[in-house]
């Protein structure tokens, strides 16, 4: 579990990937250790939903539903089942969205006339402590006494393993909650204000007035749904997200992803890395080495991409070649350690003073880490054995 926090540590704090709310906003979580405390607040007495958990069966969730009540349409390779406002326990239309495995990986609650904060201090005392991810306006008509194009703010927290999105309509005393969604970290980014669907979901808005704000960081998402969902699909089972590593379904979506194709280099380049990672998980050495390398050709100058090759090649007996891609992480990363680490390990057998001295970096980079202790004493086990 340690390895594969590190490495969901690693990718998606793109997204500031934050959710499970403490705080009783709800029990709707991931199976995840406890959020470590320097994440944003996430305190909330919104509570929105009782009985479902990210990762559910779908099978499990449809037994603790009212089939009356649902609607079902396709989502992707998934499936999103809805309820209605007028239906549903916490007064929102509810969404709930199913990957092509079944398991839930997304909810959004949207509330067609706006929920007014004011009887919810601790959520209102969350936002405040939060800085707005997006801006944007809104023309909601159906809210009573607003005027046209009022400013809307994107706010994000969450845990380990799954994001927490609010959209909420400011210029009022007391704000008003739009949009609240749930996912995992992967999922998030297809439930983002920056793709057109997304905004359409707040009931009554006029989408030919709301826009993102001219000063909005970062563009309108244009990349294809499929290509995204099949991407997010690798990761959450690449990097157990649901309890249980399973290479096997990861290879396929990031092929899939990759099939469906990306115009972004970086997410294009990404996905190659991803799938020779999976592909090392499963000991498919060759085809690890061939995906990686792709992605180097599409996007060449990046450490992690190169200290992987350089695992890749090490387990391959590439010795030469494992060296070499762990010199050029660190040439590009001098305070990279797990790169240093590994370039240390390749000098013993060739150059045992550089090994030394690389393993020294290594030390100095990692003093007091905690996530590194285990490795820096091997380092050090090491120092004292070259330096007899």
């Amino acid at each position: 579990m340690a390895s594969c926090l590190s490495e969901i540590q690693g990718w998606h704090r793109a997204v500031l990937s934050l959710s499970a709310l403490a705080g009783g906003l709800l029990s709707f979580a991931c199976a995840a250790s406890a959020p470590p405390s320097n994440l944003p607040p996430s305190a909330s007495d919104l509570t929105l939903l009782k009985s479902v958990r990210l990762c559910d069966k779908k099978a499990a969730f449809l037994q603790r539903r009212d089939a009356g009540a649902l609607s079902r349409e396709a989502w992707g390779s998934g499936e999103e089942l809805r309820i209605a406002a007028s239906r549903s326990e916490s007064g929102a239309d509810e969404s709930f969205f199913f990957d092509e495995d079944e398991l839930l990986v997304s909810a959004l609650f949207t509330f067609p006339t706006g929920l007014n904060l004011k009887p919810y201090p601790v959520l209102r005392e969350t936002l405040s402590q939060l800085k707005p991810t997006l801006e944007f306006y809104l023309n909601v008509a159906q809210l009573a006494s607003r005027a046209d194009l009022d400013t809307s703010a994107l706010y994000m927290t969450g845990d380990e393993k799954s994001t927490t999105q609010y959209i909420v309509l400011r210029g009022a005393d007391v704000p008003s909650l739009l949009l609240a969604s749930f996912s995992l970290d992967p999922y998030a980014t297809l439930l983002s204000p920056r793709r057109k669907e997304f905004l359409a979901r707040v009931g009554g808005t006029d989408k030919s007035k709301s826009s993102l704000r001219t000063d909005s960081k970062g563009d309108e998402e244009k990349e294809l749904l499929p290509a995204l969902q099949q991407f997010a699909r690798g990761e959450a089972a690449h990097l157990a997200y649901c309890g249980t590593r399973n290479d096997d379904v990861a290879i396929v979506a990031y092929q899939k992803a990759i099939t469906h194709g990306f115009s972004n280099k970086v997410q294009l380049a990404e996905a190659h890395h991803k799938l020779g990672l999976a592909l090392k998980g499963k000991g498919q050495l060759e085809g690890a080495r061939d995906a990686i390398q792709r992605s180097l050709v599409i996007q060449p100058s990046r450490p992690e991409v190169l200290n992987n090759l350089g695992d890749v090649y090490r387990e391959l007996g590439e010795q030469e070649k494992a060296r070499k891609a762990f010199e050029k992480a660190v040439t590009l990363r001098p305070n990279y350690p797990l790169a240093r680490f590994n370039l240390a390990e390749a000098y013993e057998t060739v150059n045992p003073k550089l090994a030394i001295s690389e393993y020294e970096t290594y030390l100095a980079l990692v003093e007091g880490i905690p996530e590194e202790a285990s490795r820096a004493a091997r380092a050090k086990q090491r120092l004292k054995e070259l330096t007899r």
